[in-house]
C-alpha cells in the first residue's frame, strides 16, 4: 500500500504532493515500484496536528481519487469522516482506511456498508482524535491483549453496521499513542494478530521508533526508509495482509 499524502503538514512529506497532478504522478511511481494499492490521505494525524475542515479534506482527496480510479488504479482513502468516505467511494475508492476505527464519526461504518467497500479499522488509544500523540500511558494488561481486544470490538461494531466480516481489515496502530516498546511488542505479536482471523495492515513507515533501528540514534523520518523496508519485509513474512509505506 503506497502512501500519497495530499496534506500541508504530514510528518515526513507534508506539502510535497498537494497538487493533484503531482499526487497522481507520485502514485504512478509508487505503482511502478511495486505498490498494489494507493492510500490517499487529506488530513495529517502526526502528533500535534490540527484537524482540517471537511470541505478542505474533500477538496484535497476527491480529485486525486477520481483520476486514479478512472485509470483503473485501486485506491484506498485514509479518512475519519463519513462525508469524505462517501464522496471518495462515489469517486471510485475501493477501500476506506479509518485510523479512528470508526469511532471519530460512527456514520462512516454505515457509508462503507452502503457502498459495499472494505474498511480498515485501527487501534488508537485516545479520546481526542486528530493527533497521533493521544494517551501513551502503559496498558494495565499489556499492549498486545489491549490491541487484540480493541480490534475485535471494532470489528463487531462494523458487522453490526452491516459490513460483512470478509470486508473488514484491522491495523494495530503502530506509533499512535504508543511508545517504542509497545510498537516492538505488537510487531513481535503480529502472528497472533493474524491468527485472530482478520487481515492485518501494518503501517511502520517512517515512524519515529523505526528511526533508531540502524545505530540507536534518532534520524529524520525520510532517513528511515531502509529500516521501514526491513520491518515491512518481516511483517509480510509474519502474515500481514499489506504494509503501508511511503516508498514502495
Amino acid at each position: 500500500m503506497g502512501i500519497v499524502n495530499v496534506t500541508e503538514d504530514s510528518f515526513s512529506d507534508g506539502g510535497m504532493w498537494n497538487d493533484p497532478a503531482v499526487a497522481v504522478a507520485h502514485a504512478n511511481r509508487l505503482l511502478a515500484d511495486g505498490a498494489d494499492l494507493i492510500d490517499v490521505g487529506g488530513e495529517s494525524t502526526r502528533p500535534g496536528a490540527v484537524r482540517v475542515a471537511a470541505e478542505e479534506e474533500l477538496g484535497r482527496v476527491v480529485p486525486v481519487v477520481r483520476e486514479l480510479a478512472a485509470a483503473g488504479i485501486p485506491v484506498s482513502v485514509d479518512t475519519m469522516r463519513a462525508s469524505v468516505a462517501d464522496a471518495a467511494i462515489e469517486a471510485g475508492a475501493a477501500l476506506i482506511n479509518d485510523v479512528s476505527g470508526g469511532l471519530a464519526d460512527p456514520r462512516i461504518l454505515d457509508v462503507c456498508a452502503a457502498g459495499e467497500v472494505p474498511v480498515c479499522l485501527m487501534h488508537w488509544r485516545t479520546d481526542r482524535f486528530g493527533s497521533a500523540s493521544g494517551r501513551a500511558e502503559p496498558s494495565a494488561g499489556g499492549i498486545v491483549p489491549e490491541v487484540r481486544d480493541h480490534l475485535r470490538r471494532l470489528a463487531d461494531r462494523a458487522v453490526a453496521a452491516g459490513i460483512p466480516t470478509e470486508r473488514i481489515i484491522v491495523d494495530p496502530g503502530l506509533g499512535f499513542a504508543k511508545n517504542a516498546d509497545d510498537n516492538w511488542a505488537l510487531l513481535h505479536a503480529l502472528p497472533d494478530l493474524v491468527a485472530d482471523g482478520l487481515p492485518v495492515l501494518v503501517g511502520a513507515s517512517r515512524k519515529r521508533f523505526t528511526a533508531t533501528v540502524v545505530d540507536g540514534q534518532p534520524r529524520p523520518p525520510r532517513d528511515a526508509d531502509d529500516a521501514t523496508a526491513a520491518i515491512s519485509a518481516l511483517a509480510a513474512a509474519a502474515g500481514a495482509w499489506a504494509v503501508r509505506v511511503h516508498e514502495a
